[in-house]
């Protein structure tokens, strides 16, 4: 694995800072209480009817915890809290679908965790009865669903394929028995095997897997060899995310030795063994983090300038409108985002109030307008024409790099070059994509909580 003399000195100097990832802008953080349930419901009414709409559910419920976990998540090894939240979720989607006088398109349904797949076949189908009854979901939506390999019953796959969904997402992170051990994820590579035996069994062929480095005892030949083991199971897709050690915020990450953690030098070369592995297994890089067949839509989007990012990361997404159903569900809309309740009972109190779970959210501006393009197509194609994006918001565009010091100091280190308003981060440079993305952040330095390690 060849790598260029500066990579180490980069890293050094930017790897350590924590960035995020960029699946909005502005990022959650800078959200607060101004933006509630009455903005909420103006925008989700505002939204044109003629236009497609992405839905997100939040399933925050699991049977046991994963100590690298990163999400809003409640362990329960009881059925009824499950239960009660389903209640609470239906009543929730018929409230948003009582609010218009008509039906939104919906093209894109999301279903994360949490584990969604933790609730029974016929409450999933009755879940999508309650979405169907609310809104006009078209034969050719595309329906996605987070899927933890160890849970999931040939039933629960039945059911999925009854009720239409296209696409699944299923965690893997590492076969190394070593790295399971020590994040409290054991999964075999047979289970997960049966698993994509059994989805495709049932009509869902568009299947994608999520692997993670950087985890305790992780190395490069464990990396590679996940990778290996992964490839031959022949999934569309794999996002590969950095393992985000932050136990201030998430105490089960407490239970993970430090010790065993790679360093941000260590961490790159295991991201960069993975890329090199999956590439050479003919898959395309999409973005940061992604990888897809060539035939796959996502290498289709990338290759034509049409690529998105978003919530669930690397997307062909193009709807405009995002509405979150579920406790700490985010929305996103034309005017802002909005973010529900994260407490589980707090959430369910609103909602049995008879309004909206709308907790906090941000409304844009129309500079946050502007960075939030610029910041995508840096994420999406490592480059981005900031003159070209600048005169389409109606700004001066010496308004993105004068006095940008960040941005002057990434192009002296040869990270990027800005030339007729063109900038474009170098090929050998691409991993420090989210440092160039935050030279654009005005929010960056004061967003006050830690982020996810950017190398």
């Amino acid at each position: 694995m060849m790598e260029h003399p500066m990579t180490k000195t980069l890293i050094e100097k930017y790897g350590e800072t924590r960035l995020p990832r960029y699946t909005s802008y502005p990022t959650a953080p800078v959200f607060s209480p101004k933006v509630g349930p009455t903005e909420c419901a103006e925008w989700i009414n505002a939204v044109p009817s003629e236009e497609s709409t992405s839905l997100y559910l939040h399933i925050p419920f699991c049977r046991s915890m994963c100590w690298y976990c990163g999400c809003h998540t409640t362990i329960s090894e009881r059925d009824q809290p499950i239960l009660d939240y389903l209640d609470v979720l239906q009543r929730e989607i018929a409230s948003v679908g009582e609010a218009r006088q008509d039906k939104l398109n919906v093209g894109e349904i999301h279903f994360g965790g949490g584990t969604p797949t933790i609730v029974k076949p016929e409450e999933f189908i009755a879940l999508m009865g309650v979405l169907s009854s609310n809104f006009a979901i078209g034969p050719a939506a595309r329906i996605a669903v987070e899927i933890d390999p160890r849970t999931l019953t040939v039933e629960m796959a039945e059911a999925l394929g009854q009720t239409g969904v296209t696409r699944a997402s299923l965690g893997v992170q590492s076969f190394d028995p070593v790295v399971q051990k020590a994040i409290n994820r054991i999964q075999s590579e047979e289970t997960t095997a049966a698993t994509v035996g059994s989805l495709r069994a049932n009509g869902i062929n568009a299947i994608n897997f999520d692997l993670i480095y950087g985890l305790p005892f992780q190395d490069v030949r464990s990396c590679i060899d996940t990778v290996e083991r992964a490839i031959k199971m022949r999934p569309d897709r794999f996002a590969v995310f950095g393992y985000a050690h932050v136990p201030g915020f998430k105490k089960h990450q407490r239970l993970i030795d430090e010790n065993a953690l790679a360093g941000a030098y260590e961490r790159n070369q295991q991201a960069e063994a993975i890329s090199e592995t999956l590439v050479s297994a003919g898959y395309k890089q999409i973005g940061l983090d992604h990888f897809a067949l060539p035939e796959d839509d996502l290498a289709t989007a990338s290759i034509n300038g049409r690529l998105h990012r978003n919530f669930q990361g690397y997307t062909t997404d193009e709807c405009r409108a995002l509405i979150g159903f579920g406790a700490s569900s985010i929305g996103r809309f034309a005017q802002g985002y909005v973010q529900n309740e994260v407490p589980l009972g707090l959430y369910a109190r609103r909602i049995a109030d008879g309004g909206l779970a709308t907790a906090k959210g941000y409304a844009l501006t129309s500079e946050d307008r502007l960075r939030a393009d610029v910041i995508e197509r840096l994420m999406c194609d490592f480059g981005a024409d900031l003159e070209q994006i600048a005169a389409s918001h109606g700004f001066d565009p010496t308004l993105l790099w004068d006095g940008n010091t960040r941005l002057a100091e990434l192009i002296d280190d040869g990270v990027a070059t800005l030339e007729a308003g063109k900038l474009l981060v170098s090929e050998r440079s691409r991993f420090m994509i989210r440092a160039v993305a935050s030279a654009f952040d005005a929010y960056f330095e004061n967003a006050g909580r830690g982020f996810s390690k950017a190398a």
